[in-house]
């Protein structure tokens, strides 16, 4: 390996790349990735990596400041990966995401949008109700450490708060970690996952050993304190259960809808629930589906698009490939009165030749894939008939690649397509775009 020049040097940032660090070139031409730098600056830097193609680097002053950089509001920026664009303005955050998802579509899909959406926000601290801390003993700190990894993944950040976590557990992290240090059990903690509900936020502690009598009396003892339901997880997703209280409800309601969507722990639901009830009003106009139609919602969860879909559309039929997920997706159509609503159980990467779903009717299509996209899927699919695609996405390469596909080989229009910013001060994308035949 060849070995890194640890000589500072300076330097003038062009762009913002994909991952929320500046771009900039050496005089040779070569790419160099700085972490901490924005668009515009001058700055000096320092090589923390190289390759053959580009150099990475970190920023160790800022020379000449871009007019949107901004202090950033958390102790721990800089050093914990959950965040990387705290030190941007948070409307210009979103115009980066916009200009991201663009370029993908022309640079991978070679395709651009009839019209631009304007960006869906909602707030942008304490929306996370949904995530997974790292937990790490640290015998030569003599202390426990619980958060995100660092932007070093190898390494647990040592947080004592964070801005961007609900603030029912983003103000707790420090008396987690105060719990957990004072367990017999510390060493055999790897994580801890929450989620929250609507009344209900849940701690999911994953332990290794059985815990003792007194670890669990101490886990009670701090849900009652702060009002959280804990679940523990010797092993796998099925081992998961309740210890305080015995049968929590964990549900959250789609209030324009009249729907609620009740969930387990480990389930996946969208993080920032304001986001998720514009994101979910945006695809209902975009669909724009008519009261006598048939709707097919693919990647459907637990029924977040499908169920608010059947208060007025004549049916919609769900495809998920997770079994427990559609399990639950039936029980909520059945909790809301929703006999126009069925769900399938299919693997969307897979074969789909023999499940009688694939060739029924439709008349509009909802997909809201992984960040492996859909590409496997709407190649098999019978598109002939359908007056409208929404494609809801969290990766613009995987959504511009099958926007490709389906413009440059199917002979759709790319309509509209724009940015949701789910989760503000990171780099994540998540957009949506609509097709016609």
């Amino acid at each position: 390996m060849a070995r890194i020049d640890q000589t500072p040097f300076q330097i003038d940032i062009l762009n913002l790349g994909h991952d929320g660090r500046g771009v900039a070139r050496r005089p040779d031409g070569k790419a160099v990735f700085v972490a901490g730098a924005l668009p515009g600056e001058q700055v000096m830097a320092q090589q923390t990596a190289r390759s053959r193609h580009y150099d990475e680097a970190k920023t160790l002053e800022v020379l000449r400041a871009s007019e949107h950089r901004v202090v950033p509001r958390c102790p721990h920026f800089g050093t914990c990966g959950g965040c990387v664009l705290q030190h941007l303005a948070e409307e210009q955050q979103i115009h980066a995401k916009q200009r991201v998802l663009l370029e993908n579509l022309e640079r991978i899909g070679h395709v651009t949008p009839g019209t631009v959406l304007p960006p869906l926000t909602d707030v942008a601290w304490g929306y996370r109700r949904k995530g997974r801390f790292s937990v790490r003993r640290v015998e030569k700190k003599d202390k426990t450490l619980v958060g995100f990894r660092e932007n070093d993944p190898r390494f647990v950040a040592d947080l004592s708060e964070c801005h961007t976590v609900i603030p029912q557990i983003g103000t707790k992290v420090s008396a987690l970690a105060a719990l957990i240090d004072g367990m017999d059990g510390r060493r055999e903690i790897p994580q801890v996952e929450f989620i929250a509900g609507d009344d209900t936020i849940v701690l999911v502690f994953r332990h290794l050993a059985p815990l003792s009598e007194r670890d669990r009396n101490a886990l009670v003892a701090f849900a009652q304190e702060h009002d959280f339901a804990i679940f523990l997880q010797p092993g796998g997703i099925d081992s998961v259960h309740a210890l305080w209280p015995d049968h929590p409800k964990l549900a959250f309601r789609l209030s324009q809808w009249d729907v609620e969507l009740q969930f387990r722990p480990l389930d996946f639901i969208q993080v920032n629930a304001g986001l998720n009830q514009k994101m979910i009003a945006s695809a209902m106009t975009l669909l724009d589906a008519q009261p006598d139609e048939r709707v097919l919602d693919l990647f459907c969860g637990l029924g977040n698009f499908t169920l608010p879909l059947a208060r007025g559309v004549r049916e919609v039929v769900g495809v998920e490939g997770d079994a427990g997920l559609v399990r639950r997706a039936r029980e909520n159509a059945a909790h809301n009165g929703l006999a126009n609503a069925e769900f399938h159980a299919a693997d969307l990467a897979q074969d789909l030749a023999g499940h009688t779903w694939m060739r029924a009717g439709f008349d509009r299509l909802l997909i809201d894939p992984p960040r492996s996209g859909a590409d496997v899927v709407l190649k098999q699919l019978p598109l002939k008939g359908l007056k409208r695609i929404v494609y809801v996405s969290c990766h613009p390469a995987s959504l511009a690649r099958d926007a490709g596909y389906l413009v440059n080989e199917r002979g759709w229009k790319l309509r509209a397509a724009g940015v949701m910013d789910m989760f503000p001060h990171t780099a994540h994308v998540e957009s949506i775009a609509m097709f016609e035949p």
